[in-house]
């Protein structure tokens, strides 16, 4: 059975830091795409941030030199440090994996809110 379970979201003040985890078992961890997407209300799924089964990582502008993706294939897991929220950042997080031959699976998300 697939599972990709976020955790690690919560209250933080701006300026503050959290570290999402999104641990994931069911399928080949190591040969799929991780990415992390953000959504608030009324509005449509944003990515944030990308590494491939390589290890090459893109960042949404909004994020870059703030939050950092990273992947420990030992671990299965899939990692968002993030650093300076602001208020902009809250949402609701999700993780993605992504096979290059197409197949798709998605957490449930994990509530980041950035409010003093």
């Amino acid at each position: 059975q697939v599972r990709l379970a976020e955790s690690g979201g919560g209250l933080v003040q701006p300026g503050g830091s959290l570290r999402l985890a999104c641990a994931c078992s069911g399928f080949t961890f190591s040969a799929f795409a991780m990415s992390w997407y953000r959504q608030i209300p009324g509005k449509e799924r944003e990515l944030v941030a990308y590494i491939s089964d390589g290890g090459d990582i893109t960042y949404a502008d909004s994020v870059q030199g703030r939050f950092t993706i990273s992947r420990d294939n030992a671990k299965n897991t899939v990692y968002l440090q993030m650093n300076n929220l602001k208020s902009e950042d809250t949402a609701v997080y999700y993780c993605k994996a992504v096979a290059y031959w197409g197949l798709v699976y998605w957490g449930q998300g994990t509530q980041v809110t950035v409010s003093s």
